[in-house]
């Protein structure tokens, strides 16, 4: 029995190794057969149909087994080789277009090509994919329309977020197992369409942010009965708020902001119960906010400014434990701030602006221990600042402005020991006359922005600023401080932006200044606070009306000290200020002639020296300011030539008024025995060498550089020196009437309709200096070759920015000219939205101050988000 036994043992072993040894040899077979042939020629043909190839493919290419390649992944198959099921090549700076070889992968599963730089339309075919579970081209530069037949039956996620695809979303008949579709950052339009409801109820997040959807919000979203994730902002989705949407008892996030909402906000919102992040900002509702949050005890973000809604704040909004975020400013709530801050302890972030709060501060507001950001600006508050505030542990911006506050004095030393305040607005709060306090306080040792502007403050400019090492942005504008300008100012090595206009300063301005590192390299304020989303506003005139400032960033490199009465001489050593884009002497009784060295200003685009008692000559080496778009030397006792050479041709004759012994240049003609004016070149070369096409009427000059509108001009004769002017591109048949102009914004044509700014960049060697040929009206004038060899010549303008970024938009609407704005060559909708956007982005650059200019990084960032 026991032989018997061993025996069967044995046999079986025997059997077990023979399969496992078949099934070795099998695997060996498979792998050494490589990825299959016609898997192989696909991924060849689509590296050598882009721009750039795959780099990292580039060693393996010669090799058979493109299943080793990085970002490839396969799947062995008996009968086929190892087939491709995975793609993933995200983020590896790919350029091109796709070739229509990537959907013969007909076993992928996985496709992420995003984060690239690719670009034209997607083949068809890669819509109809049957094993596709994952497809990804976010963030790339993909445009066209979606095949209306698109058939993704094995779909999971679907991402084509920021590109610049058009037309309407395609249904997803067949994708029933969907969960994810994002199409948000795109040019689609159309009525709204929630099919995707019936025809995938499994998906759990819809993100249809930033296109042109309009229309009511369809009934049929009830059918997404698993949805999470509802963004639909930045639309134009109008109507009210179906009573179906409250039915989804799934949803987590809600984002309807900036779209043309309107009515009363239902008492239905109380049935979202697992709702976490809420944000109706940017609508036009009205009525109250109703009391319903007692039943929303998870919601943790809770934004709806810029509405109409009105009354008290409802009590169980005022006991949400769980609220980390509350944005409640620009509407019309009223009555008393209510809020039960020994159960908000988790409330970071509380904007109560702009509304019509009346009453005091609330005493144990500062129970609210976790308070980061507090805005209580344009009010009706009274009243001090409470004395509890000083136990704020975390508080890191305040802003009081535009209230009716009273005791300046108490509130500063109940501020100056928060140990992370380090921005802190009171414009306008203090009204009685009180006096700039100097006693009890030591400094605000982390404070980087600090406004105390139009509060009517007697006293002297207050030396306990000494302390504030770390100061950044300091506006005392708009009081009645006398004496002098203390000399230590120069010694604040952060600052950058300091106001001191429209006071009663006397003295001569110290020489200190000149020595500013804040304003003479950036390297000195480039650490900052945490961004916060709220406005800043700063008072320039005595209106309520003020302008924004949506971040410290955005605050550009100035030294305002008009409006006081200021003498001596201008500090020739300001010219080491290389950083300043804004100097602002006027209105003083400065003698004395201006600076040659004033021309070392090399970031200057606003100078004000009008209305003093400044003699001698305007200096020549002041049209070596390339970037200067505002300049008024009125009303002193100048005389001499006017330069007409650089920026100097494009400024009006009332910049140089109340001057009887200037001559040339917008004045009286010069006698012969005058100097001649100097030839009006840059860099050597003859500014009038391009005919600019394009012209923005009404737009006063600014303070930016490096701006949106970019006027191309083309030229077949380029490096024909005996021609003056460039041929323009202008229309669609490459024809320009004569004498006419039309408006340009990165026109797309048939010689350079995939031009973009990074194409402008690059083509200019980031406007290098060494490239101007020549200064016009509304700026600078650069030599570029673009990527196909062709010649252009770009016009870079300067600006500053308004207020608010919807008043272009809105503007347009309201006037319904948006069909006037652009050359009827555009026949894209993308196109013509890209450009819609970036004409809005203009028109903020170009208001009526020539002092202020949004930061580099700013416009980046809007350049960014719109896909140039």
């Amino acid at each position: 029995m026991v032989k018997k036994g061993v025996s069967l043992v044995s046999f079986w072993e025997q059997r077990w190794s023979f399969l496992f040894f078949f099934l070795f040899l099998q695997g060996l077979r498979t792998k050494s057969q490589g990825c299959n042939s016609g898997d192989l020629k696909a991924l060849l043909d689509f590296t050598r149909g882009l721009d750039s190839g795959v780099k990292v493919w580039s060693l393996n290419a010669s090799s058979s087994d493109c299943c080793g390649w990085l970002g490839v992944s396969c799947e062995d198959s008996v009968d086929s080789g190892r087939r491709v099921i995975g793609l993933e090549i995200q983020n590896m700076s790919l350029k091109g277009s796709l070739s229509d070889s990537l959907t013969d992968l007909d076993h992928l599963v996985h496709l992420n090509i995003s984060s690239n730089l690719l670009k034209g339309t997607v083949p068809s075919n890669l819509f109809h994919l049957r094993w596709l579970e994952l497809l990804d081209l976010s963030l790339n530069e993909f445009s066209g329309a979606i095949p209306v037949d698109l058939y993704l039956p094995s779909i999971l996620v679907f991402d084509l977020s920021y590109n610049i695809f058009n037309g309407s979303l395609p249904g997803f008949t067949g994708s029933t197992k969907l969960t994810t579709l994002d199409v948000s950052f795109n040019a689609f339009s159309g009525s709204l369409d929630m099919s995707v409801c019936s025809s995938s109820p499994r998906i759990r997040i819809l993100r249809l942010s930033t296109n042109n959807f309009y229309g009511q919000l369809p009934e049929d979203v009830a059918n997404c009965t698993s949805l999470e994730e509802l963004s639909i902002d930045l639309n134009e989705i109008s109507g009210n708020m179906p009573e179906e949407l409250f039915k989804l008892a799934s949803l987590r996030t809600l984002n309807l902001q900036e779209n043309q909402l309107s009515g009363r906000l239902s008492s239905s919102l109380g049935n979202l119960s697992n709702l976490e992040q809420l944000d109706l900002s940017l609508n036009s509702f009205s009525g109250n906010i109703p009391d319903v949050f007692d039943r929303l005890d998870k919601l943790q973000y809770f934004s709806s400014h810029s509405n109409g809604f009105g009354g008290h704040l409802p009590s169980s909004l005022s006991n949400l434990s769980s609220l980390r975020v509350l944005n409640l400013r620009n509407n019309s709530l009223d009555g008393e701030i209510t809020l039960n801050c020994t159960v908000m302890t988790r409330l970071n972030y509380l904007d109560l602006g702009t509304n019509s709060f009346t009453g005091p501060i609330p005493y144990s507001m500062h129970q609210c221990v976790a308070l980061r950001t507090l805005n209580l600006a344009r009010n009706n508050l009274s009243g001090g600042v409470p004395i509890s505030f000083k136990n704020f542990a975390w508080l890191s911006y305040l802003s009081l402005s535009n209230n009716s506050l009273s005791n300046i004095s108490s509130a500063m030393e109940t501020l100056q020991g928060l140990p992370r305040l380090t921005g802190l607005v009171l414009t306008m709060s203090f009204h009685d006359r009180e006096t700039m306090p100097v006693d009890g306080i030591q400094g605000f040792r982390q404070i980087q922005l600090l406004v105390i502007a139009n509060c009517g403050l007697s006293g002297s400019v207050p030396p306990w600023l000494a302390n504030c090492t770390k100061l950044k942005v300091l506006d005392l504008s708009w009081n009645h401080l006398e004496g002098t300008i203390p000399s230590w100012m120069g010694n604040l090595d952060h600052l950058f932006y300091l106001d001191l206009s429209n006071n009663s300063l006397s003295g001569q301005i110290p020489e200190s200044l000149a020595y500013a590192k804040g304003l003479i390299s950036s390297n000195a304020s480039q650490q900052g606070p945490p961004t916060e989303y709220f406005p800043f506003f700063i008072k320039r005139n005595n209106s309520r009306k003020g302008l924004q400032y949506n971040q410290l960033s955005s605050f550009p490199p100035s030294l305002i000290l008009c409006s006081n009465t200021l003498d001596g001489r201008i500090p020739p050593g300001l010219g080491n200020l290389k950083r300043l884009h804004a100097l602002d002497l006027s209105k003083n009784m400065l003698s004395g002639t201006i600076p040659d060295e004033l021309s070392g200003m090399s970031s200057l685009e606003s100078l004000d020296l009008s209305h003093n008692d400044l003699t001698g000559r305007i200096p020549l080496s002041l049209t070596r300011l390339n970037f200067l778009s505002s300049f008024c030397v009125a009303y002193n006792n100048l005389s001499g030539s006017i330069p007409t050479g650089g920026q100097f041709s494009t400024f009006s004759s009332s910049d140089f008024e109340g001057n009887p012994g200037l001559c040339g240049y917008h004045s009286n003609s010069c006698s012969h025995d005058l100097p001649e004016a100097p030839d009006q070149t840059v860099g050597g070369q003859r500014k009038d060498r391009g005919l600019i096409i394009g012209t923005i009427s009404g737009a006063g000059f600014g303070t930016a550089f490096l701006l949106v509108l970019i006027y191309l001009l083309v030229s077949r004769t380029w490096y024909r020196r005996k021609e003056d002017t460039i041929k323009p591109v202008a229309d669609c048949n490459g024809s320009l009437e004569a004498g006419g102009s039309s408006l340009v914004l990165l026109f797309q044509n048939k010689d350079n309709k995939e031009l973009s700014i990074s194409d402008i960049l690059r083509s200019s060697n980031n406007f290098d200096q060494a490239n101007i040929i020549g200064c016009g009206g509304f700026g600078l004038v650069y030599k570029a070759t673009l990527p196909g060899g062709r010649n252009v010549a770009i016009k870079r303008l300067s600006g500053d920015y308004g207020q608010m970024e919807r008043e272009f938009q809105a503007e347009m609407k309201k006037e319904k000219r948006e069909a006037e704005v652009f050359d009827p060559c555009i026949q894209e909708k993308a196109v013509e939205r890209q450009l819609l956007q970036m004409l809005e982005i203009a028109c903020l650059c170009l208001s009526d101050s020539p002092k202020l200019r949004p930061s580099t990084k700013m416009l980046v960032q809007w350049l960014d988000n719109i896909g140039v």
